[in-house]
């Protein structure tokens, strides 16, 4: 069978040969860590905690703010030195969580309950709950929120998103290389909970070697295949990997995967939601990857959530220039952070780095008509036509265009000749529309 894919999209150069072949490496324990309260969509956690507490590594340190929220947990054992604001990667200041080490590392007892896959649904999904699980790919939705759909909305298919279509980034291709029988434990318990009767893992062409060991481990399980995707951005978004997987189409105007009977989760979230359910750890470290030109030393790195990204980039041994501009995330869809002084989060899954070169930016010019935009949009809208309505505050004209809609993939203004920031005109249109829906 063929490679799979999707209407629309680009194929931006990938960079991914900087760490691509660097095993994972875990990062030496940090002194001082800050865990943000927001590292998902929905409600802050809230603390309980206070200033002087000692608190080990896995305790609980913040509950979930409501539904649509998750806990919190110190990732280093140590003592509560600060609650306030402090950066965050979407380049905001939040509120959130020090922690100073003691130096020693020490945890919360684990248990190692050898027969998870005999625990029924609820209870899964209560530990994957309490450890604070949420995707891992970079939208950070609570995940025990995604697997629970209304009884009107039965799930039949579960797939394991290991596209990793950002350029540069690694961690999920690594994870899928050295940690695959995890992830597989991981998407049972998903099938389980959900009661879907199959299961997919969608990995692109560019990743062979992923492909062949996961197709490799999943021969003798008649309900999972892995399925391999033509190369091309933004195919890791859901809409897309469902379309591409199962050529089922999500609606446009709010629908949901759950609509077409699927739940995707993320490899990482796999790992996590495995040791949540058989171990009951909490989600308190992941894989991220450190990369750019000017990188001294790109890696994949095991670090503990709450490290400063100014921490992971010394454990690299620094740059070989002078940085111009630093990404929290991917190159199409992250954050340029103004300081280094910012903690990794649930949802961080690289660090990119790049020279004064590198980050010039070129000026706006007048909109050509090319319909390049219009040509590779992944959903199927006008971006020049949004950005424009943005442009002269006409939010109700962007609002019946779709601006909501929009996934905020860069793709158009990627291709776009006249170099108009798009996505930082929809993202104006999607703030001003919201408030206006609120007001209403």
């Amino acid at each position: 069978m063929g490679l799979k894919t999707f209407p629309g999209g680009i194929h931006p150069h990938d960079a991914k040969n900087f760490s691509k072949d660097k095993a994972i490496e875990q990062m030496a324990l940090p002194s001082k860590i800050v865990i943000p309260l927001s590292q998902h969509i929905g409600a802050p956690a809230k603390p309980i905690v206070k200033l002087g507490d000692e608190v080990l590594a896995g305790q609980l340190i913040a509950e979930a703010g409501g539904f649509v929220s998750i806990p919190m947990h110190a990732s280093i054992s140590g003592k509560v030195t600060k609650i306030g604001k402090f950066y965050h990667p979407t380049g905001t200041m939040l509120p959130g969580i020090e922690i100073t080490s003691n130096g020693e590392d020490k945890w919360v007892e684990l248990d190692d309950d050898k027969n998870y896959l005999d625990l029924d649904a609820t209870e899964m999904k209560n530990r994957i709950s309490a450890a604070g699980l949420c995707g891992m790919g970079g939208a950070g939705f609570p995940t025990h929120v995604k697997l629970s759909p209304p009884p009107d909305k039965p799930i039949d298919t579960v797939i394991l998103n290991g596209v990793e279509c950002e350029p540069y980034l690694n961690a999920d291709y690594r994870i899928m290389l050295e940690q695959a029988d995890e992830i597989l434990a991981g998407l049972k318990i998903f099938m389980k909970i959900t009661n879907a009767q199959k299961g997919m893992v969608g990995i692109e062409e560019n990743k062979p070697a992923a492909i062949k060991h996961m197709k490799q481990l999943v021969k003798k399980e008649k309900d999972i295949s892995v399925v391999g995707l033509k190369l091309k951005y933004p195919q890791g978004a859901e809409k897309q990997l469902i379309y591409a997987a199962t050529k089922r189409r999500v609606p446009n105007k709010g629908g949901l995967p759950m609509d077409v009977k699927v739940v995707v989760q993320n490899v990482g979230t796999a790992i996590a939601a495995y040791e949540a359910v058989r171990f009951k750890k909490p989600l308190v470290d992941r894989v991220i990857t450190v990369t750019g030109k000017i990188v001294k030393e790109p890696k994949n790195l095991k670090a503990r959530i709450g490290t400063f990204y100014g921490d992971l980039l010394d454990f690299c041994n620094g740059t070989t220039e002078e940085i111009g501009k630093v990404i929290s995330g991917g190159p199409m869809m992250g954050f340029a952070i103004s300081t280094l002084d910012t903690p990794m989060t649930k949802g961080s899954s690289g660090l990119l780095l790049f020279n004064r070169q590198e980050a010039a930016k070129d000026d706006e010019h007048t909109c050509l008509r090319c319909a390049r935009c219009v040509d590779i949009c992944p959903m199927d809208l006008v971006p020049c036509l949004i950005a424009n309505s943005v442009r002269y505050e006409d939010y109700d004209m962007a609002e019946k265009y779709g601006v909501m809609d929009c996934i905020k993939c860069g793709s158009c203004a990627y291709v776009c000749p006249s170099h108009i920031k798009l996505i930082q005109w929809i993202d104006i249109g999607k703030i001003k529309v919201s408030e206006k829906r609120v007001k209403k």
